[in-house]
């Protein structure tokens, strides 16, 4: 139901900006968010929004060089990624989830509902 865009290889420093739209236009959410995993390792929460007000909230690793925002009119969310590290490396998970339910800005995987299919992400050192 979302799909999700924009992976890639980088060098260390460098920036790319992920894509996440609804195969179904007008999906009802609450919030989305982003999680990767890397190779071996759990799925881990980057970064969600809420869809109504915009209000953002990042996991230490991304904060101050991941941006997510979104795009009303595309029902589209983005990751904007700077100063990307190896350490950045994994499958990047799009997910929206339908309700509020735990957390006011959701970031545990039980929270999400709706996921897409990851884009890769590789940084080379």
């Amino acid at each position: 139901q979302l799909q999700a865009s924009g992976g890639g290889t980088v060098q260390a420093g460098g920036s790319l900006r992920l894509s996440c739209a609804a195969a179904e236009r007008r999906l009802s959410t609450y919030a989305w968010g982003w999680f990767r995993q890397a190779p071996g390792k759990e799925r881990d929460f980057v970064a969600a929004i809420t869809w109504r007000n915009g209000r953002p909230y990042y996991a230490d690793s991304a904060k101050g060089r991941f941006t997510i925002s979104r795009d009303g009119a595309e029902d589209t969310v983005h990751l904007q990624m700077n100063s990307l590290k190896p350490e950045d490396t994994a499958v990047y998970y799009c997910a929206a989830a339908a309700k509020q339910t735990v957390y006011t800005i959701p970031r545990t995987r039980n929270e999400f509902d709706y996921w897409g299919q990851g884009t890769q992400v590789t940084v080379s050192s």
